[in-house]
């Protein structure tokens, strides 16, 4: 079985990824092709497309949140992402009970004696006249009938498990700061979330491997269930499996990929990306040594914005005073910290508005 090296696999997540070269793809394509983003952060996703496609304008973004072909809900692993319409309708069925347990572990002694189908119906009767409400309100409604659990418990339960909600624009929007306001998905896009797959069968999951694959792959079963957060698909991978090629990376674990799907020669030039919060190259894998150093790992959940440089981790950057700031994690090359630069002045105007005198970069030497 043909060994992928990891600078082999750093060159496909990058292309998959549209970090090897910026796309000319739509917004509401490459949104799709993503698989969504993480965006528990609201303006983190504005950077990860604006690092991924030619000319985004955020424009296009609000316009689609607006206009109901993109929402903000939770999804893969219990986090707020930015999903297309679609997605989030024939998703969230697949994962619903997923959703259920991690909430429930969270509030184990809070929520062991609640009667999660009776408490739905109630939220989903509080919720039926359209009304955006916060987390908190919602759990007011309910408290009278369940008070034990406490706000926050009961809220989140319901918010982030057993109603699909989307969180309302301005949530999300560009360079707005808003508090988050919840509608059950159904009424606001105006159309029924997909009903489970027959028992015995799950064309869902079979789809979500493909589309992970074509967006992340080449990666491992481990690997798919970091990013979906879903225990169940090994039955998924099962049904595609005669669908797809397979290659072992130098850890010796298998890996999964589309016959057709892009894994350019290792010796690619990667140009500078900077990467918002969460960002999914790096949070859609099990094992992230393919973009960053193990040493460096607690990054990537803690919020920290990255900059890559030769496709791998190299430092990270925050605004600070008007002022990008770039920390290396490691010696730049003269080269190196010339095209950093750059790249960073390129974001610095993004984020200003292409008011280059608002914000400027900065690299410190290590």
């Amino acid at each position: 079985m043909t060994v992928l090296g990891a600078k082999a696999l750093n060159r496909a997540t990058l292309a998959r990824q549209l970090l090897l070269d910026r796309a000319a793809t739509p917004v509401l394509d490459a949104v799709a092709h993503l698989c969504g983003l993480q965006a528990q952060e609201p303006q983190e996703p504005f950077t990860g497309l604006w690092s991924r496609l030619r000319a985004f304008d955020p424009a296009v973004l609000d316009d689609l949140l607006t206009g109901r072909r993109v929402v903000r809900t939770h999804l893969m692993r219990r986090t707020v992402h930015l999903l297309t319409a679609d997605d989030a309708l024939a998703w969230r069925s697949r994962h619903d009970t997923m959703l259920r347990q991690r909430v429930l572990s969270t509030y184990r002694r809070e929520l062991a004696e609640i009667d999660l189908d009776e408490l739905a119906a109630a939220a989903r009767a509080v919720l039926a006249d359209g009304e955006p409400r916060s987390m908190t309100e919602i759990a007011r409604a309910l408290a009278g009938r369940w008070p034990a659990p406490g706000l926050r418990a009961l809220g989140e339960l319901v918010v982030a498990a057993l109603v699909p909600m989307v969180q309302l624009p301005p949530r999300g929007m560009w360079r707005v700061r808003s508090g988050v306001r919840n509608t059950p998905l159904s009424l606001w896009l105006s159309r029924d979330i997909d009903p489970p797959d027959p028992q015995g069968t799950d064309p869902v999951g079979e789809a979500m491997v493909r589309r992970y694959l074509a967006a992340f792959g080449p990666a491992a079963s481990a690997d798919l269930r970091a990013w979906c957060g879903l225990a169940g698909l090994p039955v998924a991978v099962a049904a595609v499996r005669g669908e797809l090629v397979t290659f072992r990376d130098e850890r010796g674990r298998e890996l999964l990929d589309l016959p057709d799907a892009p894994r350019p020669d290792p010796g690619t030039p990667a140009p500078v990306r900077f990467l918002p919060a969460f960002d999914n190259a790096i949070l859609g894998y099990h094992d992230r040594n393919r973009i960053i150093d193990d040493a460096h790992r607690g990054l990537s959940v803690a919020g920290a914005r990255v900059v890559l440089v030769d496709g791998r981790v190299a430092a990270t950057w925050t605004v600070e005073a008007d002022i990008v700031v770039v920390t290396p994690l490691r010696d730049f090359t003269r080269a190196e910290r010339t095209a950093v630069t750059e790249e960073g002045q390129c974001l610095a105007s993004f984020l200003s508005g292409n008011d280059s005198d608002r914000l400027q970069i900065a690299v410190p030497f290590r």
